[in-house]
């Protein structure tokens, strides 16, 4: 990705803007401003994320999973509870992906301790390490594609966009 010099760059978004002033001038376009690109930048970082996950053989909500169990911390374990939490899916869907990553050998299950009905998800060995290994690739192409700002600019746009989204944090249900 190459960084254009900040006084010439004009990018899709400015075009669109443009034409839309034109053609809707009764119409504050501003906020495309902003969310045209972020949303371009979303399909950007959509398509790293799944490149990252295909060269590892991971989909999505695999990583996702074992995300969840690899900032757990030692032993890398939760219960199929607090994985539903983590990765806001339904009790089924949940059931049916551990039995999928316990097939590919990721996660085992094993009995609760603290509750006799219960069952822990813990990463397995192999399951750490192809989820270390694609977290490190993940985050290697998200550098790319930070790459034309400077470690103050994406920390002031970082901060910007929390601020943005702190309210959605605050009312957000998980629910599709």
């Amino acid at each position: 990705m190459t960084s254009h010099h900040p006084d010439r760059t004009e990018d899709e978004v400015d075009l669109l803007v443009a034409a839309w002033r034109q053609e809707r001038p009764d119409l504050d376009v501003e906020p495309l401003q902003v969310l045209s690109r972020v949303s371009r930048l979303a399909r950007h970082l959509d398509r790293a994320r799944r490149a990252s996950f295909a060269e590892h053989d991971l989909e999505t909500w695999e990583f996702d999973v074992l995300t969840a169990l690899r900032r757990a911390g030692e032993p890398y374990e939760l219960s199929p509870g607090a994985l539903l939490r983590a990765t806001l899916v339904t009790s089924g869907t949940m059931t049916n992906r551990i039995d999928r990553l316990a097939a590919a050998g990721l996660v085992t299950r094993r009995p609760d301790p603290e509750d006799r009905r219960g069952v822990l998800v813990s990463l397995t060995e192999a399951g750490r390490k192809r989820v270390d290994d694609a977290f490190a690739d993940l985050l290697r192409r998200e550098r790319e594609l930070l790459a034309g700002l400077g470690q103050h600019e994406q920390q002031a746009l970082a901060g910007l966009l929390r601020t943005l989204l702190i309210p959605f944090d605050a009312t957000d249900t998980g629910a599709p």
